[in-house]
């Protein structure tokens, strides 16, 4: 994740540590023993760069390198990769912090930089992932013998671990550590480009966003609150506002990674397409239940949105490998919400998705002499007076209603 306070990045692996979530296992580029460096020392080495080049205001790059649950890699190894990766995307020289983390089941460790050099010119970032992470880690994976992550023996998994509801205690400070964790750790790793798109990854460890009401304070403020969730899906406990989190999730800050966001997400659409083609590819018939199924298997979340009256109208994909999110009509048509229920063969899932094209057709279906099934015939028009008169002569105990008795009018005395 490539933004604009290598401070809060620090701040943010640091908090692991505290907790006993991550470890420091390597400081490049420092002059020091990892021991000897406070949180401010590591902070100001990284500020005396980026003074050097004032004018460039997104310097901080965050990046996580993820490795397969079953991977067995200590400390030694893990500095060696982290080193050979630096170096490959052209940070080699640039001082560097690696934290490994230990709160999901599988290894990753979060690297924090700057992208200002001693010299005070900057390193391009544009299309870094592209054009040299991805080369850079398959080359690592080969030359330390590790699992591909393009093949089947690889199950990634979202590097976040969810807010447990149910041991969680309702007291402001447990909810908070809970939640607050699990914010920070969306905001710096995942690209996403709507408020829709950042609750769709928050929802998968049990948080959601809300903004305030409009008229209020809060939605004037551009402030949020944070709610914790059961594993129903419903608010629990006390909401936290967005300025009460350290990373301060607030709308207006939310704002300013949409736009970065965008752009820093484009690369991987090709690959998260691919990968979606590929469960279709394997089935000659599939249901939504086993798509589903079968997309969580290649770490990609899909969500289909469903409003109150049980009609699905949209999809979202949630790729916790590559930690994009995309509507599906923004892969492409065929990803979309109506084309993908119509590649089903799940004949209720289609059901729920299928709209009339008008009221009339509805309520007013001609019938058809070439079908055996009609929805609605026509009747002529019928004189309704004509038929109780009709009545009338034909039944003695009908009763046809009098008309009303004139009233005189004159003087009243």
């Amino acid at each position: 994740m490539i933004g604009k306070s290598i401070g809060g990045i620090i701040h943010y692996n640091e908090r692991k540590v505290a907790s006993g979530d991550a470890q420091i296992i390597l400081a490049s580029g420092f002059g020091c023993e990892m021991d000897r460096l406070s949180i401010q020392n590591k902070i100001q080495r990284f500020r005396y760069l980026i003074e050097l080049k004032p004018t460039v205001k997104t310097n901080a790059l965050h990046i996580t390198l993820n490795f397969d649950a079953s991977e067995k890699i200590n400390n030694e190894k893990m500095q060696l990769i982290a080193m050979d990766y630096m170096e490959r995307i052209g940070f080699g020289d640039q001082p560097f912090l690696v934290y490994r983390h230990n709160d999901v089941a599988h290894q990753h460790v979060h690297i924090a930089t700057v992208s200002i050099n001693s010299d005070g010119k900057a390193i391009q970032l544009h299309n870094i992932g592209r054009e040299k992470s991805e080369p850079a880690r398959k080359a690592i994976e080969k030359e330390f013998d590790l699992i591909v992550a393009e093949s089947r023996r690889f199950k990634p998994d979202a590097a976040i671990k969810p807010a447990d509801a149910e041991k969680v205690k309702y007291g402001h400070l447990p909810t908070k550590r809970a939640m607050s964790n699990v914010v920070s750790a969306v905001m710096n790793t995942y690209a996403f480009t709507s408020i829709a798109e950042y609750n769709a990854i928050l929802r998968q460890f049990n948080v959601i966003a809300e903004k305030g009401l409009e008229g209020t304070d809060m939605f004037r403020n551009k402030g949020m609150i944070y709610s914790l969730l059961n594993k129903d899906g419903e608010k629990i406990g006390v909401p936290i506002k967005a300025s009460a989190f350290h990373c301060k999730p607030t709308f207006r800050n939310l704002e300013r990674c949409f736009a970065k966001n965008e752009d820093r997400r484009t690369q991987f659409k090709p690959d998260l397409k691919h990968r979606i083609e590929k469960v279709f590819a394997r089935y000659e018939t599939i249901t939504r239940e086993t798509l589903i199924a079968e997309l969580r298997k290649s770490g990609i979340n899909l969500i289909f949105r469903v409003n109150e009256q049980g009609v699905t109208y949209g999809a979202t994909f949630v790729d916790n490998q590559r930690k994009t999110v995309f509507n599906g009509s923004d892969l492409g048509k065929s990803f979309s919400a109506s084309d993908l229920l119509n590649r089903l063969r799940d004949k209720d899932t289609l059901k729920t998705y299928l709209k009339p094209l008008s009221k009339q057709e509805i309520y007013l279906q001609p019938a058809d002499s070439g079908k055996s099934t009609s929805y609605l015939n026509l009747s002529p028009p019928t004189n309704y007076l004509d038929t109780l008169f009709a009545k009338a002569q034909t039944d003695p105990n009908s009763i046809v209603p009098k008309g009303k008795k004139k009233r005189r009018r004159g003087f009243k005395l």
